[in-house]
């Protein structure tokens, strides 16, 4: 293993992963995605090379999910059968990720690995993040013109129809769904999971689309559910990757340590906020660090020679550009946690007075 793939930690370096760390477990607890398309690019953003950003974030990520998988199953949003199933398949897709990550670094080095991991997450957090952040927004509309109500879960055409096919045999009932499905409708489902989790170590961009769109989860239970599935691929991810000395157990350690604390809140935060508010700060943070992988990208291909030379000068600025925006990208995620957590709060605690004989006489006659 070559020591040019793991960076000093300084106390600079060390708060800088603590703090993101509690912003990505914030998130992941949220969201139920994991958090690492936010970790992922802050550890790069601090010199990590590709290979072990996500080698070390698949290390941190199994017990994180863990704990996040076990708070969120207290209030009812976990469907354990359907997270283990889809994280079983997951290990197949973790294997073929993690050749194709390793075969990049053989060839053109830890620059390789950062311009395959950016190109990937620019591409996929164009399309997951725009499609979630639509309709998170189409979800907003029709709760507006519904008096504030949330919108009741409907099951998306593509949902139903998956739902109405029975092949005998392969039909298993899961509680998220309320309805029986198909094992082999699943298998795809996990298998791109694990193969996207061990390229860029986000198999939420598959998985809790997959479940809310293909196989009509509701998000709150999707989202919780994804947790599972990367307890199961984490898991397995990391010893595949420690096998080839990739796994820088430092970064692994600080960025855990801030996201036990992190996911406790974003975990608690789902039990307050609506599924729009959930799909709204899943959307707009995709689209938010799509855009600080996109300058890194022209740094890559010069260094590696697939485009003209350029300045340094010009790579440090587009370099400065992509730093701002991922700082942007993790106070907005905070942010609009903290706010819809404290919002959440204030509405629920109004509704308990409001229905309260002892504080309202108007509940007293009702």
């Amino acid at each position: 293993m070559e020591s040019s793939l793991f960076i000093d930690i300084n106390l600079y370096n060390a708060i800088a992963l603590f703090v993101v760390g509690f912003i990505g477990g914030m998130v992941s607890g949220f969201i139920g995605s994991g958090g690492a398309f936010v970790l992922t690019p802050a550890m790069m953003t601090l010199g990590v090379p590709g290979i072990v950003a996500v080698a070390s974030n698949i290390c941190h990520k199994f017990p994180k999910s863990l704990v996040g998988a076990m708070k969120r199953h207290k209030y009812g949003q976990v469907d354990v059968k359907l997270g283990i199933i889809m994280g079983i398949f997951a290990e197949a897709g973790v294997l073929v990720g993690k050749h194709a990550m390793t075969e990049v670094k053989h060839i053109y080095g830890d620059v390789g690995t950062s311009l395959y991991v950016s190109v990937v997450f620019v591409i996929v957090l164009a399309i997951v993040g725009s499609f979630v952040l639509r309709d998170a927004l189409k979800m907003l509309k029709a709760e507006k013109d519904g008096d504030g109500e949330e919108a009741p879960h409907v099951a998306p055409k593509l949902a139903l129809w998956v739902q109405s096919v029975n092949i005998p045999g392969t039909m298993m009932y899961f509680t998220s769904l309320k309805a029986r499905v198909s094992v082999l409708f699943i298998v795809p489902l996990g298998f791109a999971t694990g193969m996207l989790a061990a390229t860029i170590a986000v198999g939420g961009f598959i998985g809790v689309p997959a479940m809310i769109y293909v196989l009509g989860a509701p998000a709150l239970m999707a989202t919780a559910t994804e947790l599972v599935i990367a307890f199961v691929m984490g898991a397995g991810g990391t010893m595949l990757y420690a096998l080839d000395g990739v796994v820088d157990i430092r970064l692994a350690m600080i960025i855990l340590a801030g996201s036990l604390f992190g996911i406790q809140i974003g975990a608690i935060g789902t039990t307050y906020v609506k599924d729009s508010i959930v799909k709204f700060v899943m959307g707009i943070i995709m689209v938010i660090v799509l855009f600080s992988r996109f300058f890194y990208v022209p740094g890559y291909l010069s260094k590696l020679g697939l485009i003209a030379t350029m300045q340094e000068s010009t790579i440090n600025t587009l370099k400065m550009l992509g730093d701002a925006t991922l700082v942007l990208a993790l106070a907005v995620g905070g942010i609009t946690i903290v706010v819809a957590l404290i919002k959440g709060m204030a509405a629920h605690k109004l509704a308990n007075r409001v229905a309260d004989p002892a504080i309202n006489p108007l509940a007293r006659k009702a």
